[in-house]
């Protein structure tokens, strides 16, 4: 009875494999908000009602989709914090940034689908929360290093609003308790430009106004470690 149970569970982890690498290339084709469960199972050579026993709606691929990209994106992230451990924070700090443009590029319609237009009709669970905070997870932490280390200087700018303050003190708390609030504050910004960078650059705004897009990206992102209070050299700056 195992070794048939072993054989089932082998089989339906292929077929949902083959149902969301199909549903991929229709999204590279079509775009999410056209993806078709009926039109997967066509591809596939499958009955629409055989199909759905794998993913009951379109929501429900959506979803998987979803999930998949962000633990794509973050497990990238993750593995350049790894490669550059006893680096300077702001160095492993760019190297994240890189794997994160890296990832973007190869993908540019999964990347689409977690940071571009979002899909009518469609409302993100909960399940997706996870996977969605594995990138910025991976930035708070080189912060946090260079915290712990001391290397950590003050954001640049204006003090922050009080509701900016209160919005930020909350994040603290679940992020980093240690952090100066107008750190965490800085990291949210930095995390939303990021995104904007690559956004504006696979969504075609760059076309035509740069062409040296990996250097430019690179010392876009070094600004942004400036933002957060990471130096180049890994000291605090001068008095």
């Amino acid at each position: 009875m195992s070794v048939i149970r072993g054989a089932r569970e082998r089989a339906r982890i292929e077929v949902t494999a083959a149902i969301k690498e199909e549903a991929r290339r229709q999204l590279a084709a079509e775009g999410a908000s056209r993806l078709s469960l009926r039109a997967v199972a066509r591809e596939l050579g499958m009955v629409s009602s055989a199909l759905y026993r794998y993913f009951p709606s379109r929501d429900e691929l959506l979803t998987a989709l979803i999930i998949d990209a962000y633990d794509a994106i973050g497990a990238e992230a993750e593995a350049a914090l790894a490669r550059t451990a006893g680096d300077a924070p702001h160095a492993r700090w760019v190297a994240v940034c890189r794997a994160v443009r890296d990832w973007a590029l190869v993908r540019p319609h999964e990347y689409a689908l977690i940071y571009g237009s979002p899909v009518p009709g469609y409302i993100a669970p909960m399940d997706t929360v996870g996977p969605a905070s594995r990138v910025p997870l991976t930035l708070v932490a080189v912060v946090r290093e260079a915290h712990a280390a001391g290397t950590l200087g003050p954001p640049p700018g204006s003090p922050l609003a009080a509701p900016v303050r209160a919005d930020a003190a909350r994040l603290a708390a679940e992020l980093g308790p240690e952090l100066p609030i107008p750190v965490v504050a800085a990291l949210v910004g930095s995390w939303a430009q990021l995104f904007g960078l690559l956004s504006f650059e696979l969504f075609g705004q760059f076309n035509r106004v740069l062409e040296a897009r990996g250097e430019f990206f690179d010392q876009a992102v070094g600004a942004l470690a400036g933002q957060v209070g990471l130096s180049p050299a890994g000291v605090l700056p001068a008095e």
